[in-house]
């Protein structure tokens, strides 16, 4: 069990939903954490305010990650201010959901820089830090949708779905230096995205989920702080957290 006390990490995406409850779970377990937002800086200072308050240490930095110049800005704050990196979560994401004939261009562009094109934007940009940790960790939030499929989601399912295969391409090729490269691909999670379907809508899809409920955010935060500690012989897989609902 690799222990956690003074590592650094970036969570992309990390102000909101599942990205706040990952950077809260590794800071509770002594991780420095770097909060990327791209927009909401009242919700990424709320988060780092609960850290700090919690005993954790956290600072926020404004960055649209599908831009690769202000990934690697990210990541260079990341070194002046921590001096390393040693985990970095891919989280941030987006979704424009409609059936594929109504799927406009920039729908389709957007999701993809948005969900994939920040995962190689920001690992490119932080991969020779991580390497140069002695526990370093790439962790890719993918989704059961760039598994399964989603209707109405093409764009965001390849997105997903290239995430995994990102995934273990990387892993092959990292695995000898010590760097692991892992997916989680979540179900149906209750965040602000879930909890805007209708009611009738989500009692359908609890219905076919086996665990009879959404998962929680906190439930994939615990699912990389597994990979973070415990994970230094698994690389490239996907690590399912759906209540059973994709097997």
């Amino acid at each position: 069990m690799v222990k956690l006390n003074g590592r650094v990490a970036i969570v992309t995406g990390g102000s909101r939903g599942i990205g706040a409850a990952i950077a809260k779970e590794l800071a509770a377990n002594g991780v420095k954490v770097v909060i990327n937002y791209n927009s909401n800086n009242e919700a990424a200072d709320a988060v780092v305010q609960e850290i700090e308050q919690a005993g954790g240490e956290a600072f926020a930095a404004q960055a649209d990650v599908s831009d690769a110049a202000q990934a690697r800005v990210l990541v260079e704050e990341t070194i002046n201010k921590y001096g390393k990196l040693d985990i970095l979560v891919n989280n941030a994401g987006i979704t424009r959901d409609r059936t594929f004939r109504k799927i406009t261009e920039d729908d389709w562009n957007r999701v993809i820089q948005v969900n994939l094109n920040s995962v190689y934007n920001m690992t490119i940009a932080a991969l020779s830090h991580i390497q140069e940790s002695d526990a370093g960790r790439i962790i890719n939030i993918s989704s059961i949708i760039g598994q399964a499929g989603g209707f109405g989601q093409t764009n965001y399912s390849a997105a997903k779905a290239g995430m995994i295969g990102f995934t273990k391409s990387l892993a092959l090729e990292l695995a000898k230096s010590g760097t692991t490269v892992n997916a989680i691909c979540p179900g149906f999670i209750d965040t602000e995205m879930v909890q805007a379907i209708p009611d009738e809508i989500r009692a359908q899809i609890v219905a076919k989920i086996p665990a009879r409920r959404f998962g929680m955010p906190e439930e994939i935060a615990r699912g990389v702080l597994y990979l973070c500690r415990d994970g230094e012989y698994i690389t490239g897989q996907q690590l399912n957290i759906n209540g059973g609902l994709y097997m």
